[in-house]
C-alpha cells in the first residue's frame, strides 16, 4: 500500500501457478453522486450493529485467507524462496498477536494491516506489482473453501463484501432498485474508509507499497467473486463523499458455464 500523489483513485488490473481463463471483470469510473458524507440509514447498511466479536473473526479470517493464499503461491511458483526471509515475514505476521478472548475487533484490525503491508511488500519487491493478481487468486481459492456458502446465489459475495466494508466504517448501500437475489446482487460502496485507514497508517509510521488500494482490493473482490462461481463487475468512484466503489456479482449463463467447465478439463488433462 502507498500514498495517493493526488485526489485520483488509481486501480490496475485465486488460483495458484499460471492464471487461468476466467470471467472477465467489467471496469469503469465514474463519478461520486453529491447527496453529502451521511452515513445511510440502517436499513440500507445491515451491518452496522455487526457485533465486535463477529468482526474480530472476520479481521481473522482475512488474515488467514492472505497468509495461507501467499503460502500457496509461493509454492505454486516452483523457484527458490529464501525460506529464511519467509520465515520472518511470517514471524512478522503473527507477531504479538492479540488474545481472541479479550482484544477489542481494532485489535485485529491493526494486525491484518500489518500483515496485509508485510505481504504486498514482500511479493512487489521480488516479483513486481503485476503479481498481486496472482497472490489475489490464489487468495479467492482459499476463500472458496473458508467462507460459508449461506445459500442466497449472487446475494452471498456481495454480502460478504458489505461486511468488509462495515469493518472499515465505510458507507455502503445495496441497490434500491432491487434487493440482492440469488441471480444478480449489487452494493455501492458510497465513501472506502480504507483510504482515511491507509492515510492514518501512514502517520504512524506504516510504509505503505501501493499508491492505492483499488489496485489490490479490486483483483481481490474480483477473485473472490470468480471463486463463488459468479461474474464480478466494478466501477471506481470519486467525488464529494470521497473514493468509493459500485460492485456486482451475476449469475453467469450456460454457454459460460460450460466454456468454463471446459477450461477446468483442459488445465486438468
Amino acid at each position: 500500500m502507498g500514498d495517493a500523489s493526488d485526489g485520483t483513485i488509481a486501480h490496475t488490473g485465486d488460483r495458484a501457478g499460471p492464471v487461468p481463463p476466467h470471467l472477465p471483470a467489467t471496469i469503469a469510473v465514474l463519478p461520486a453522486d453529491d447527496r453529502g458524507g451521511d452515513r445511510p440509514e440502517p436499513q440500507r447498511s445491515p451491518y452496522r450493529s455487526m457485533p465486535d466479536a463477529e468482526r474480530s473473526a472476520l479481521w481473522r479470517r482475512r488474515l488467514h485467507e492472505a497468509e495461507a493464499g501467499l503460502t500457496r503461491y509461493l509454492v505454486s511458483r516452483g523457484d527458490e524462496v529464501q525460506l529464511a526471509d519467509w520465515f520472518a515475514l511470517q514471524a512478522e505476521i503473527f507477531a504479538d498477536l492479540p488474545d481472541p478472548a479479550t482484544a477489542p475487533a481494532a485489535e485485529w484490525q491493526r494486525v491484518f494491516f500489518r500483515g496485509q503491508a508485510l505481504m504486498e511488500r514482500f511479493l512487489v519487491a521480488r516479483y513486481g506489482e503485476p503479481v498481486l493478481a496472482e497472490w489475489a487468486r490464489s487468495n479467492a481459492e482459499v476463500h472458496r473453501e473458508v467462507e460459508p456458502d449461506l445459500g442466497r446465489g449472487a446475494a452471498d459475495p456481495i454480502h460478504r463484501i458489505a461486511r468488509q466494508a462495515e469493518l472499515y466504517g465505510s458507507d455502503y448501500e445495496f441497490d434500491d432498485e432491487q434487493s440482492p437475489s440469488a441471480d444478480r446482487a449489487v452494493l455501492t460502496i458510497t465513501h472506502c474508509a480504507i483510504w482515511d485507514y491507509r492515510e492514518k497508517a501512514r502517520r504512524t509510521g506504516v510504509r505503505l507499497t501501493l499508491a492505492s488500494p483499488c489496485t489490490y482490493c479490486t483483483e481481490a473482490l474480483s477473485a473472490n467473486i470468480r471463486a463463488k462461481g459468479f461474474r464480478p463487475s466494478h466501477r471506481l468512484r470519486s467525488g464529494p463523499t470521497g473514493h468509493g466503489c459500485r460492485w456486482e456479482a451475476t449469475r453467469p449463463d450456460r454457454a459460460e458455464l460450460l466454456d468454463r467447465q471446459s477450461d477446468d478439463e483442459s488445465r486438468e488433462s
